[in-house]
């Protein structure tokens, strides 16, 4: 009997009677991170990993229905053993594992095996059925290892900052903008969007020790951010507050960098392929350990990626979900253009 249904809801569990990240109000959710696409306000009882519960305290204002788990650890949900094993995503992220009269199916929400040095490395968990995101599931991706693009962000920073630019780095404010604080502090002053500040406020508050940032006040001069750093989430990149610094130089910090056309995208002057998703060969790698019988695709190069899992003898399906719409995590109270008005919860 298959473990997990895709529903109009979410990913549901019958045995156990709940559902992993659904995208409507249900009584018992399973969370596997903190992204807005795979956690949503309104549900009855959450379950999720420690690191998890600050970000939903300091995203959505959710505390005492949130119930915690460890990695590794084992709870009984109506005879269906659960336990959530580190999807190396971002804070707390949770690959979702299921077990019930021998069958094991793994969820693994949004993944990257490479170490970032926060989030707690990605690990394998052998199962019969594996849910799989695609986001960058084409040859086409294929990441450097970041230090390389760390030292190539450092580069253009002291290029702008010999120039008199404004080096702004564009990141998603749970994750990516922590990556960029922990491998670039030192030697510039880092200043930070609210929405960025407040989720340092949940690691903090999870335990997780970050390097001094600025929040952006209405006091902080633009000359002063023109001799530091400022990250800055994606829903502002475009907006009238960053023309308006002094000579802005603007770099996105994004997978989709890797390939030429996204830098027209998003208008940049330079782009940076980082990211927290695991490229083509991280998701092979990620796959074939799992030694799954079946894979379910979800979210990106479904098609593309699902067609090559079968043609080399890896039984898969797509699967259409509502994951994937990651700009939506950047938009929680950031529709305008102010970066100095507070996060909505």
């Amino acid at each position: 009997m298959a473990l997990i249904k895709f529903t109009n809801r979410g990913i549901y569990c019958k045995q156990g009677n709940f559902y992993i990240d659904p995208w409507h109000p249900v009584d018992y959710a399973v969370t596997t991170h903190g992204h807005a696409d795979h956690v949503k306000w309104g549900n009855k009882n959450y379950l999720c990993h420690d690191l998890t519960k600050p970000i939903l305290k300091q995203r959505y204002g959710l505390e005492d229905n949130v119930q915690t788990l460890p990695y590794n650890k084992e709870i009984d949900i109506n005879g269906v053993k659960l336990s959530l094993f580190p999807a190396g995503h971002v804070i707390g992220s949770s690959q979702i594992r299921l077990e019930y009269k021998g069958e094991i199916c793994v969820v693994s929400g949004d993944y990257k095996v490479e170490y970032d040095g926060i989030s707690t490395a990605f690990e394998p968990v052998k199962c019969h059925t594996f849910v799989s995101e695609s986001t960058f599931g084409l040859p086409i991706y294929t990441w450097q290892a970041q230090e390389l693009i760390f030292e190539q962000i450092k580069s253009w920073i002291a290029d702008n900052c010999t120039k008199g630019k404004t080096s702004i780095l564009v990141a998603y404010s749970l994750g990516k903008a922590q990556r960029l604080i922990k491998n670039l502090a030192g030697e510039y002053p880092i200043y930070v969007h609210n929405s960025i500040a407040n989720l340092n406020e949940g690691f903090a508050e999870a335990g997780v020790e970050l390097p001094e940032t600025i929040r952006i006040t209405p006091e902080i001069k633009k000359d002063e951010m023109q001799k530091g750093i400022v990250i800055i989430p994606p829903a502002l990149a475009d907006g009238r507050w960053v023309k308006n610094l002094q000579q802005p130089a603007i770099g996105v910090c994004s997978g989709w960098m890797a390939v030429r056309a996204g830098r027209r995208w998003r208008s940049a002057d330079a782009g940076f392929a980082l990211s927290d998703h695991a490229d083509w060969p991280g998701l092979l790698s990620a796959i074939k350990a799992t030694e799954a019988e079946k894979v379910f695709v979800t979210h990106g190069s479904t098609a593309v990626f699902s067609k090559y899992l079968n043609e080399v003898g890896i039984s898969s399906e797509e699967v259409t979900t509502k994951y994937g719409a990651e700009d939506d995590d950047e938009i929680i109270g950031e529709a305008n253009e102010n970066p100095l008005k507070e996060e909505s919860k």
